[in-house]
C-alpha cells in the first residue's frame, strides 16, 4: 500500500503535535460553547465524538484522496461566538443553525464562488497572511520562557541541535525532550484521563429566525473568513495547489451530517495544517500528505474516546505545548514571510497584512485574519491604482 510506503516516524509525530496543538489550544472554548447552550456531560461527550470523527474522517480521507496534506478543524473562531450568542438558546434551535450553517458552507464550495475569492488573491498576501497566523504561536512559546524556563530552553535546544544534526526529527527530538523533562518533574498527570468510549447523542433540530440571523449567518462569516480563508491560504503558500471547492463543500456536507450530535462546523485548518506541510513532517512533499491521515487518526481515536478529552488536556503541561508548537512552526513561519517580501512591489503590502494579522485584532466578531487580507488588498490597490485616460 502506497500509504504505508510513505509513512515515516517525523510524519506521524507532525500528526500527533498537529492534533495535540489543535486540542489544547481551543477545546476550552468548545466547552465553554457547549455550555452556553445548556449542554448536558452526554451531550458535550456526544459534541467531542462528532468533532473528533468528522475531522478525523475528513482529514484522513481527503489526504489519501488528493495525495495532498489536507487537514480540516472545528471553528474555533465559531465557538468563540456561540459562548456569547447561544446564551439563553434551546439546544435544539443551536442544532438547527449549525445544519443552516452547514448548507451555507456546502453551497459556497459547490457553485465556486469561494474558489474565485481565494483566486483573487496575491501570493505574498497569501503567505504574509499564513505568516501572521502562525507568529502568535512562536511568541507564545518563547514568552513560556518566563513561566517555565528550564523546560522550554531544554526544549528550544533540541530544537537548535535537531536542525543541526538531524533536521528530518528536529520536531520528535523536541516532543521527547518536553516528555521526558515533564515526566521526570512530575508535570504530567495521566492519572486523571478516563478511557470511556463516548456515545452519540442526537438532538432533533428546531428552525427559528432568531437563530438564523443571530448564530447560522455569523457562524457562517466567521468561519468562512477566519477558518477557510487562512486554510486555503496555507496550502497555497506551502505549494499545494488542492482543489479548493470541492473541499470545502466536504466539509460543509460533513457539517450537515455531524450538526445534530453537535458537529457545529468544520473548515480549513490552517496552524496546525502547517504542521503537517512543512519539511519537519517530511523532505519529500509528495510525502507529507501522510501526516495529515495519522492527525486524522488521531482525531477519530480522540473523538471516539470523548471522555478522555479533558484528561488528556490537563495531563500536559502547558509550556510544553506551547513549546512544541511553536518550534515546529518556525520553519513555515520563515519560508512564509521569505515568500511575502521577494517582490518589491507587494512588499509593503504583505507587511501590512502580516502585520495587522499578527496582531490579533477583531472587528464585529471576525478575527484578524480576514482583516490582514482587506488591509493588504488595500495597500496594494493604493500604491498600484492608476486612473484610466
Amino acid at each position: 500500500m502506497r500509504f504505508l510506503r510513505d509513512l515515516s516516524l517525523s510524519a506521524a509525530v507532525a500528526g500527533f503535535v498537529a492534533v495535540l496543538v489543535g486540542f489544547t489550544s481551543s477545546v476550552v472554548i468548545v466547552f465553554q460553547a457547549a455550555a452556553s447552550l445548556g449542554a448536558t456531560p452526554a451531550q458535550l461527550a456526544s459534541w467531542m465524538w462528532a468533532l473528533g470523527l468528522g475531522m478525523g474522517l475528513t482529514s484522513a480521507g481527503l489526504s489519501l484522496w488528493y495525495r495532498v496534506p489536507v487537514l480540516t478543524a472545528w471553528s474555533t473562531p465559531g465557538a468563540a461566538l456561540l459562548v456569547t450568542a447561544g446564551v439563553g438558546l434551546p439546544m435544539s434551535e443551536a442544532i438547527g443553525a449549525f445544519i443552516a450553517c452547514a448548507l451555507l458552507i456546502t453551497l459556497a464550495g459547490v457553485t465556486g464562488w469561494f474558489r474565485r475569492v481565494m483566486d483573487r488573491i496575491p501570493q505574498a498576501l497569501a503567505a504574509a497572511l499564513l505568516a501572521g497566523v502562525l507568529a502568535r504561536f512562536a511568541f507564545d512559546a518563547f514568552l513560556s520562557l518566563r513561566t517555565e524556563f528550564s523546560l522550554v530552553f531544554a526544549m528550544l535546544l533540541a530544537y537548535l541541535a535537531g536542525r543541526r544534526l538531524w533536521p528530518r526529527y528536529a520536531v520528535p527530538g523536541v516532543l521527547a525532550t518536553g516528555l521526558v523533562l515533564a515526566g521526570l518533574r512530575g508535570q504530567l498527570h495521566l492519572g486523571g484521563v478516563s478511557w470511556t468510549l463516548a456515545a452519540p447523542v442526537f438532538t432533533m433540530p428546531t428552525f427559528s429566525v432568531h437563530a438564523l440571523i443571530g448564530v447560522a449567518l455569523p457562524l457562517f462569516v466567521v468561519t468562512m473568513a477566519s477558518q477557510n480563508l487562512p486554510g486555503v491560504a496555507a496550502q497555497r503558500a506551502a505549494g499545494y495547489d488542492t482543489p479548493v471547492s470541492p473541499v470545502i463543500a466536504t466539509t460543509g456536507i460533513a457539517t450537515l451530517l455531524l450538526a445534530p450530535f453537535g458537529g457545529y462546523a468544520l473548515n480549513l485548518a490552517a496552524i496546525t495544517a502547517a504542521i503537517c506541510m512543512g519539511r519537519e513532517a517530511h523532505e519529500d512533499p509528495a510525502r507529507r500528505y501522510t501526516a495529515a491521515v495519522m492527525a486524522g487518526v488521531f482525531y477519530i481515536a480522540i473523538g471516539l474516546l470523548g471522555g478522555a478529552v479533558v484528561g488528556l488536556i490537563a495531563a500536559f503541561p502547558k509550556e510544553m505545548v506551547l513549546a512544541v508548537a511553536g518550534f515546529a512552526l518556525l520553519g513555515t513561519i520563515g519560508g512564509g514571510l521569505s515568500t511575502a517580501m521577494k517582490d518589491d512591489k507587494s512588499r509593503e503590502a504583505a507587511l501590512i497584512t502580516f502585520l495587522v494579522t499578527a496582531s490579533g485584532v477583531s472587528l464585529w466578531g471576525v478575527a484578524s485574519a480576514f482583516w490582514g487580507v482587506v488591509a493588504g488588498a488595500l495597500a496594494l490597490a493604493v500604491q498600484h491604482w492608476r486612473p484610466l485616460r
